[in-house]
């Protein structure tokens, strides 16, 4: 259970009922007010050696952005929901646009609010939509703070349209498992290699663990998408991916792989989290290689044509040799 060092607050949380649990909940943690959730100035000063101490603290806020953005994958749209952020520290996090914003993890009290919309939204819709509410941060790791998930899929099951959907890395789904969903929420497992685990998602649940929870949420009636994302192309990436893709074809249950559906994502980086990363994390392993990345925009970085091009194709061969019958999404 994450205990933060210091939680940093908005005043107005108290304002509304999950601001008032929070506070509750760690009535023992030190508290510094803020006026604002996005401009803590205290942070800003902070040294990158220092993000994963920042990373064990809480900030807790209202969120005041609600815009929604087209989405044209598993999703209609891309909605900002009850978190940013998040406790782990994958080295690559794409949420680590500016250490000293994006770092630690957010919480945002005014949850009605959103759920509002989104349900106003679906209803007014001719067709039936998908949103996406877990781009901004892991909400299996949240619902461990908040409940904010067992709270979501209660308050959203018995409405007329729509779906959410979220994906995460993390394994403690119990709480997941007794709700009454109806159908109307899809569950994306990120999975990778045992190896890159261990050695870049600092902070995030085991392979085995992350599989055990696919089998228990498709049994409790989850409908289940798996990414294998980021893919990252170390040396002998051929021989870890496959073993992945074995491993899920071995342990998965019969009854994911009736319709699980798979999406793949190949690794982006930058600039920002090389400096932070040569700091923060001085031992681990050097994510850039400029034999086979190249630009992509000012300080970005992805994989060259050429490589993308080899693993499309392996994920392609692999995924319908071991899952002959499975939706891929798509690999970009």
């Amino acid at each position: 259970m994450f205990k933060p060092n210091a939680i940093y607050y908005e005043k107005n949380i108290e304002n509304y009922i999950l601001g008032q649990e929070l506070m509750k909940k760690y009535e023992d943690v030190p508290k510094i007010e803020i006026d604002n959730h996005n401009n803590i100035e205290e942070m800003r000063k902070k040294e990158n050696k220092e993000f994963a101490i920042m990373k064990k603290n809480l900030i807790i806020g209202v969120r005041k952005t609600h815009k929604f953005v087209e989405n044209h994958k598993v999703s209609d749209y891309l909605v900002p929901y009850t978190s940013s952020g998040c406790t782990a520290s994958c080295m690559y996090c794409y949420l680590v646009c500016n250490y000293n914003k994006c770092a630690y993890l957010r919480l945002f009290v005014n949850r009605e609010e959103m759920l509002d919309k989104i349900i106003k939204t679906a209803e007014k819709s001719d067709k039936d939509l998908t949103f996406e509410i877990g781009s901004n941060s892991d909400l299996v790791l949240e619902n461990t703070i908040t409940n904010n998930l067992v709270w979501t899929i209660n308050n959203f099951k018995d409405t007329n349209k729509g779906k959410l959907t979220f994906p995460t890395k993390f394994d403690m789904v119990d709480d997941l498992l007794p709700l009454e969903h109806k159908g109307k929420i899809i569950v994306r497992m990120s999975v990778n290699p045992e190896e890159i685990i261990d050695k870049v998602e600092f902070g995030t649940s085991r392979l085995d663990g992350r599989i055990n929870a696919i089998n228990k949420l498709k049994d409790a009636g989850y409908e289940i998408g798996i990414l294998i994302a980021p893919v990252i192309f170390l040396e002998n990436w051929k021989e870890l991916y496959l073993e992945l893709i074995k491993k899920l074809e071995a342990e998965l249950s019969n009854e994911v792989k009736k319709d699980v559906f798979f999406e793949v994502i190949f690794m982006t980086y930058s600039y920002i989290h090389t400096k932070i990363n040569e700091e923060a994390f001085p031992n681990a392993i050097n994510l850039y290689n400029k034999d086979i990345m190249t630009g992509r925009g000012k300080g970005k970085y992805w994989y060259k044509e050429e490589i993308r091009k080899q693993g499309k194709e392996f994920f392609r061969e692999n995924l319908k040799k071991y899952f002959k019958d499975n939706k891929i999404i798509y690999i970009v």
